[in-house]
């Protein structure tokens, strides 16, 4: 062997180290791809009016201004709000959660004639776009007397989420025939098989579930506009509709500075229970 030559493993290694390489690459790309807007979310919630209307852009505030986040804060009852966005999110998440599991379970392991179809239909279903459904919804819960009431939260949650209810069905699928033959044996029906076998071994896709459906509820903005009024409206409303000069312009730097704020629930239930998000969504498919 020379001083030159590379022992006989060395170009493998290189091709691998090289392969690698451009893989973090592209993962950092898409990092900063993604976290870029809600960077500049925070970079804009630090500036004045000035430098966010100012061309070219000023991409870092000259002189930060934290006081902004306190302003968006004081400038209307941001507790309050947060406070009726928890309550209709937690209500939703909830309801959607425990009755998505249960239709999943009902297409996953019992025979019924038109399941199939049934199932199609239902998953189809989520090609509608939310505005096609709005009106019919609205005129529905006026005859019912329903609006500027969160009870139309718990009906849609009552109602499972055609999503959701894939998942469900997805995990519930590939448990195998003998749990519930021998909870059959002994006597149990199908309720009891659900809520005492089934469901206490679903927790991944639960905590994914009511993850998904608390980020839906949280981030509406559409059918709280449409169906509350100003008291029991949500705090994405609020900051959409509340930060504005007499003259009705948007104050963008403290809807930004709102925005951050609003943002922070949703990052943080994200943190806890991302383990369990995770693991739910990477085992729907799985036999």
């Amino acid at each position: 062997m020379t001083a030159t030559s590379l022992p006989p493993n060395a170009a493998p290694r290189v091709r691998v180290r090289v392969n690698r390489l451009v893989l973090y690459t592209v993962l950092v790309a898409l990092t900063g791809l993604f976290i870029g807007p809600f960077g500049w979310l925070i970079l804009s919630g630090l500036k004045t009016p000035a430098e966010l209307a100012a061309s070219p852009v000023h991409w870092l505030p000259t002189q930060v201004q934290w006081h902004n986040f306190a302003d968006a804060f004081n400038l209307i009852d941001f507790l309050g709000y947060a406070r009726n966005s928890l309550i209709i999110a937690l209500i939703y998440a909830t309801l959607v959660t425990l009755s998505s599991a249960w239709v999943g379970f009902g297409f996953a392991r019992l025979d019924a004639p038109g399941k199939k179809t049934l199932f199609g239909i239902l998953i189809g279903s989520m090609m509608l776009p939310q505005m096609i459904t709005l009106l019919p919804t609205y005129l529905i819960f006026a005859k019912l007397g329903m609006v500027d009431t969160y009870w139309p939260w718990v009906f849609w949650g009552l109602a499972a989420a055609p999503y959701l209810v894939f998942l469900f069905r997805q995990f519930f699928a590939g448990l195998p025939r003998e749990l519930e033959e021998a909870a059959i044996v002994d006597g149990c029906g199908y309720g009891t098989i659900f809520w005492r076998i089934f469901l206490p071994q679903s927790w991944p896709v639960l905590s994914a579930s009511f993850v998904i459906a608390f980020t839906w509820s949280w981030g509406d903005y559409i059918a709280p506009q449409l169906l509350l009024s100003t008291d029991r409206s949500t705090l994405a409303v609020a900051v959409m509709s509340t930060y504005v000069t007499s003259a009705g312009t948007p104050v963008a730097n403290l809807q930004a500075a709102a925005s951050v704020m609003y943002v922070v629930p949703i990052l943080l239930i994200f943190l806890i229970a991302q383990r369990g998000f995770v693991a739910g969504m990477s085992t729907t498919g799985l036999k």
